[in-house]
């Protein structure tokens, strides 16, 4: 009894401690799961409508696209404009998919398996495979179906398997390449269908097709004079603060704008030092004497050149404008320079190795084999000293593809050329052969029987050992520049002040830059993304970023003055280009009520008191984009459709100036008007105007978060 009296009267602070139990479990099992969900939104790169892209998704696709992007331009290194259109292209994508495919399940629209099939392996081959020149046949230079067929066999998983391992990280290649390609070929299709759909509930009718061809069924010959709006002083033109804000507010909507940083920022250039300009114009002088005096010029090049020596011989429409300077009047042996080329901080040497008289180029054909194929070169070999036809040959046995579709044919070759593409001994052995001579050439990378077939006439060549240094910034210059930029932050802390003592320093601040989101560099610097990324972190009026190297060119150090938030662009900062419209017209009216008042009576009285001359222009049509000679003029090409040959105009307000004008000859092209051809030309243009605006119009409406700041 004592023990359940004594809990009796704890019975509150066992209440209060359970509870506390209690709570701690719930927020712990709380954490524990919700950890998840936190985590999630910090690896979410957008939000679509709804539908999350996350980081990893997002990174993947950019990985996918690099390597394709890698594989049809050859580069292996991409650079960071490269990789910017990459991530921009790609979340493009992604956004124009997400909306579409979800416009499409509304619609109750998909893509069948069966379609995909027929687009890739039926009747209807989808267009972008028809235009892909991998899959044309060289001789036709058309789409060839035996081709694109052989080519998927080859990317199958089973294919692979089986294949030489040498071969199975290409075919891999091709097969990423494939699925990016099939990915896409169904989002155009989508698209396709829903462009299709609008365009079928759109039609035109006779009067739009009668509209259309008279639009550029005549053309008119005109004679014009016109003054200009910059002959009226602005000061006597009033542009009221009521007028402006009425063109504001029927402009507004082309005044959207995302949240916007407002940040200023010093750029200090990294630029050498007259330190550095005098120890590289120390070194060439050394390698002057080293290079005359030296016979084998290969590592003396090698070791101290940007430019690899190449053991090979030039004609002189190959070298450039100081070696052509050079090699006319230089015996061999001969040394030019040191040279500065101020244009890109250049100190060039060169020195004339040797020079010949030999044809600059050889048209060659081969026919490739392994490296341990030597039975097989040997048994080719004899046949074709019997008499074996190369062409075929080639087609059947060359492990080059390109060539062997072409009969063997490689085309013409330099020196340069031929020992890029394998080696010396190459080079050497091909400029050497005889024509149509069967030559067999074995290396540790293939086994070549070539022959040349034909040689250009011979030329003055010459062999050249080129030095190149570029002047570039020390890592003292560099320390240097970045000490002073950081010395000048630690002095000036205040934002309001650094206005007056950057120039003082001697550098340059921009102030009321403006940078959004999308923004992937500041004003032209290179690799500044990352100062746009500290605009919008979580940053406060007056706060200064630390020093960001962009590219190893600039420093850049930037200031925070303060955020735009989304919405639309105020009217104070539109203000100016709104009153120059309005400014325009009035002008326009001015010199119009000017002109009546001296009552000009032909086109030369209206030239003389308009302070202008008379010119001239043929072929304007009422569809005319740009009017020769005068530019974008919509209201006077619509005045001209409807003026008589050889009646004096009124005159006409355009967007640059006051115009009179004179037909001085009509005409008429000699198409016959078919009603029913303009209708169906007319509707055919539908889907893919209509279509394209609805798409975009379906993004501009859409949803859509984007965290890609925070990531890159």
């Amino acid at each position: 009894m004592a023990t359940l009296e004594k809990i009796r009267n704890k019975a509150g602070l066992l209440v209060i401690v359970v509870g506390l139990a209690l709570f701690a479990f719930i927020i712990g099992d709380f954490l524990n799961s919700g950890s998840t969900y936190f985590k999630q939104h910090q690896e979410k790169i957008a939000d679509i409508n709804g539908t999350t892209i996350s980081i990893q998704e997002y990174q993947k696709r950019i990985e996918d696209m690099t390597d394709v992007y890698k594989m049809q331009t050859g580069l292996t290194n991409l650079q960071e404009e490269d990789q910017t259109r990459i991530r921009q292209s790609v979340f493009d994508t992604m956004v124009h998919e997400l909306v579409l495919t979800g416009e499409m399940d509304k619609l109750g629209m998909t893509v069948s398996p069966e379609e995909l099939f027929d687009m890739v392996q039926g009747e209807n081959i989808a267009s972008a495979l028809l235009q892909n020149q991998m899959f044309h046949n060289p001789e036709t230079g058309a789409f060839d179906k035996t081709f694109f067929l052989n080519f998927l066999k080859q990317i199958d998983d089973d294919f692979i398997a089986t294949a030489p391992q040498e071969y199975q990280p290409q075919l891999l290649q091709y097969q990423k390449l494939w699925i990016f390609w099939e990915k896409n070929i169904k989002i155009q299709r989508m698209e396709q269908k829903y462009t299709a759909l609008l365009g079928k509930a759109i039609a035109a009718n006779a009067l739009d097709a009668k509209d259309v061809f008279n639009a550029s069924a005549e053309s008119a010959d005109i004679v014009y004079a016109m003054q200009s709006y910059s002959t009226i002083p602005d000061s006597i033109i009033n542009v009221g603060k009521s007028e402006i804000e009425k063109l504001y507010n029927q402009r507004k909507e082309l005044y959207k704008q995302p949240e916007t940083k407002v940040i200023k920022y010093i750029a200090v250039d990294i630029v050498p030092s007259q330190e550095d300009f005098d120890k590289a114009s120390e070194q060439i002088e050394q390698l002057r004497e080293e290079l005359a005096a030296s016979d084998d010029v290969r590592d003396l090049v090698n070791d101290n050149s940007e430019i690899a020596y190449i053991n090979a011989f030039f004609s002189e429409a190959a070298l450039d404008s100081e070696q052509k300077q050079f090699v006319a009047t230089a015996a061999v042996g001969d040394v030019y320079g040191p040279i500065f080329e101020s244009v890109n901080n250049k100190y060039r040497m060169f020195k004339l190795v040797d020079k010949t008289i030999a044809p600059d180029s050889v048209n060659l054909h081969f026919i490739m084999l392994e490296p341990t194929e030597t039975a097989k070169a040997d048994s080719l070999m004899d046949v074709l000293k019997k008499g074996g036809n190369f062409a075929e040959l080639a087609m059947t046995y060359s492990i080059d593809q390109s060539s062997s579709a072409n009969e063997g044919q490689v085309g013409w070759l330099t020196e340069a050329a031929a020992l890029n593409a394998l080696n010396e001994d190459f080079k050497t052995s091909l400029f050497a052969a005889r024509l149509n001579e069967i030559n067999l050439f074995k290396s540790t990378q293939v086994i070549l029987l070539f022959k040349v077939t034909e040689k250009t006439a011979n030329v003055d060549k010459y062999k050249i050992a080129d030095i190149d240094i570029t002047v570039t910034p020390s890592s003292k210059t560099y320390s240097n520049l970045y000490n002073d930029l950081n010395q000048y932050i630690s002095n000036n802390q205040d934002i309001d002040k650094m206005d007056a003592t950057a120039q003082e320093a001697g550098y340059n601040l921009l102030s009321n830059v403006s940078v959004t989101a999308s923004d992937q560099i500041v004003g032209s610097i290179p690799q500044s993304r990352q100062v746009v990324r500290w605009a919008f972190e979580k940053h406060s009026k007056g706060d200064i970023s630390e020093i960001f190297d962009c590219n190893s060119r600039y420093f850049v150090v930037a200031a925070h003055q303060g955020t735009i938030r989304e919405g639309y662009r105020s009217m104070t900062s539109v203000e100016s280009v709104l009153k120059s419209e309005l400014a325009a017209k009035k002008k326009g009216e001015k010199i119009i009520e000017d002109l009546k008042a001296k009552s000009p009576a032909s086109l030369d009285a209206y030239a003389q008191t308009m302070g202008a001359t008379v010119d001239s222009v043929k072929f304007v049509s009422f569809s005319t984009a740009r009017i020769s000679g005068i530019g974008m003029e919509p209201k006077l090409n619509a005045v001209i459709s409807l003026t008589e040959t050889g009646r004096l105009s009124e005159p006409v307000i355009g967007n640059n100036g006051v115009y009179v004008f004179q037909i001085v000859n009509k005409e008429t092209n000699n198409r016959i008007y078919d009603e029913a051809e303009e209708v169906r030309t007319i509707e055919a243009s539908f889907p893919y105007r209509y279509g394209y605006m609805a798409v975009q119009s379906l993004v501009n409406r859409a949803k859509i978060t984007d965290n890609r700041i925070r990531f890159y």
